[in-house]
Formats: C-alpha cells, structure tokens, sequence
C-alpha cells in the first residue's frame, strides 16, 4: 500500500504519529508482528511542517557516533539549516516506532519529498 501525507501546516509530532501509525500497519488487515507490512509511507512539502513555540531555538536534536565523548547536541535550527526539515521528521518518526530488529527496515519504507 501507498500512502501519501502532505505535511503543511501540520505540527511536526503529530505528523510523526501518523507517519509510524501507517508504517507500522496495526490498522492493515495483513498486520503481522514479526514482519515489515508492504507500506510506503510519503511525506510531501516537508519544509513547510510547523515547529510550534520555541521548540527550533530550545530544542535540541542528539545524536551519538558509539564512541567515548561522541554525544553531538545541536539545536533544531542547526540540523534544518545543514541537513533539512527532512531530518527532523526522520527523527521524530524513528522515535515513534518499536525499538527493534523491524525498525531500520521499517524507516527504508519512509519518502521524504521536500
């Protein structure tokens, strides 16, 4: 199955949700736990997604390399300006679903179309 979400206007958890709510199929009649459904999920205009309040000056996006001392933290205005709004909805909807072996092959189902 395809879907497609258009991400104007649309505050950006709430848009996460629904993208790992389609990803991860629970609504499909095919719904099996130890396999990846037959979805792809497209998010359309994701530069316009509204980041509401001060979330782009206060809130801070973390990634960590495995390392000793690799916790990289960086504002959300940082990560739109060098990587844009595409990693933030990547973030947040990786956030979303399960932790566990599915989840990668469940993100490779997710199109970011700026």
């Amino acid at each position: 199955m395809k879907h497609t979400i258009d991400a104007t206007d649309k505050p950006l958890g709430r848009l996460a949700s629904e993208v790992a709510a389609l990803l991860n199929a629970k609504d499909s009649i095919h719904f099996v736990k130890n396999r990846v459904a037959d979805v792809t999920v497209t998010v359309t205009n994701a530069s316009k997604v509204k980041v509401t309040g001060n979330k782009m000056k206060e809130s801070v996006h973390k990634s960590y390399s495995g390392y000793p001392g690799g916790l990289r933290e960086m504002p959300l205005s940082y990560v739109v300006t060098k990587k844009g709004y595409g990693e933030l909805i990547t973030h947040a909807v990786s956030g979303m679903l399960p932790k566990n072996k599915l989840q990668d092959l469940r993100m490779k189902n997710l199109i970011i179309e700026d």
